[in-house]
């Protein structure tokens, strides 16, 4: 392989790529370049990848839509972290003659942090340890969780772990999706209702959908309307299974307490964008897949994908 390769780690925001695997064998073969800022309008997305042979796409943070991918003529590879990515054009890959890869995953990550921010919005805890730091005592009362009613929007792999942790927390659990049965659900343990009265019953909300053209938008103003006012909101899924501009109105206008979420319909955030401003929103930066564990496998998985390729 000739030296000039050049491979590019996109949008590595914490810039541990090489901490996370050993690169040493690549590095002898070809030229990596770490981009740790994010890039996403199309013309400047493709003077900056325009260089690279290879490509190594950190999730769905930068998008590689048919237009974007056509203007890449020295492209021939992308290795994407998980198991899908739907930012990536996989059939204009394949027309463009670009190999498409994916990594492991750790599918702990993301129950996990949906149950941390479901703890943490119900405590107040961010609230509380600012009040720590800054000298203040005890401002805020929280809510306990057992006998509440969580009502669980998809009871895929995810959406099953949640159940446990519910019902570990001696909750209610009651479930529905497009797909589920009384059936299906009763075997995880889990109450099916409509769609309605699982809005119109529940304390806390949790979204686990895989975004498609069928679940895009699944949570309008309509089902927003159904929410009992002292109600929570979580996803931890994707940002459009929302609509966004319906969520903000409830939650600017109190009509429900309050949202944890961790994703967005444009990532990142802009800074001036009105879930930054609301005081009944718990966010984070899309961290639900940023753990130790989960970088490892999915840097190592890369590597290896990399070395396959050069090896042929």
């Amino acid at each position: 392989m000739e030296p000039s390769l050049q491979i590019a780690v996109t949008d590595d925001y914490q810039q541990v790529a090489f901490q996370m695997a050993d690169w040493s064998p690549i590095k002898k073969r070809a030229s990596v370049t770490v981009l740790s800022d994010h890039v996403s309008g199309e013309k400047d997305v493709i003077a900056r990848l325009l260089p690279f042979t290879i490509l190594c796409v950190m999730r769905e943070r930068t998008p590689l839509t048919r237009p974007i991918l056509a203007a890449l003529p020295n492209l021939k590879l992308i290795v994407s972290t998980g198991k899908r990515n739907a930012s990536i054009d996989a059939e204009a890959c394949a027309a463009l003659g670009i190999e498409l890869q994916h990594t492991g995953y750790l599918e702990s990550g993301a129950p996990e942090m949906t149950w941390a921010l479901l703890m943490a919005i119900s405590r107040h805890l961010v609230t509380e340890n600012m009040n720590f730091r800054s000298g203040q005592w005890q401002t805020t009362i929280g809510l306990d969780l057992k006998g509440k009613t969580i009502g669980i929007v998809g009871l895929g792999r995810i959406g099953k772990k949640i159940a446990q942790y519910a019902k570990a927390f001696d909750m209610n659990v009651i479930a529905w999706s497009q797909n589920l049965t009384k059936e299906k659900a009763a075997e995880s343990g889990v109450h099916y209702v409509t769609k309605d009265d699982l809005f119109k019953q529940s304390d806390y909300i949790t979204l686990h959908l895989v975004l498609s053209e069928r679940s895009r938008g699944i949570v309008t103003a309509a089902e927003l309307s159904l929410m009992k006012s002292t109600a929570i909101l979580i996803n931890t899924s994707r940002g459009p299974l929302i609509e966004e501009p319906a969520l903000i109105d409830a939650l600017l206008h109190k009509r429900i307490a309050g949202a944890a979420l961790d994703v967005y319909d444009v990532e990142p955030l802009p800074a001036d964008h009105p879930l930054r401003k609301l005081d009944n929103v718990l966010a984070t930066p899309h961290i639900g897949f940023v753990t130790e564990e989960t970088y490892r496998i999915f840097f190592r998985d890369t590597v290896q994908a990399i070395e396959q390729w050069l090896a042929r």
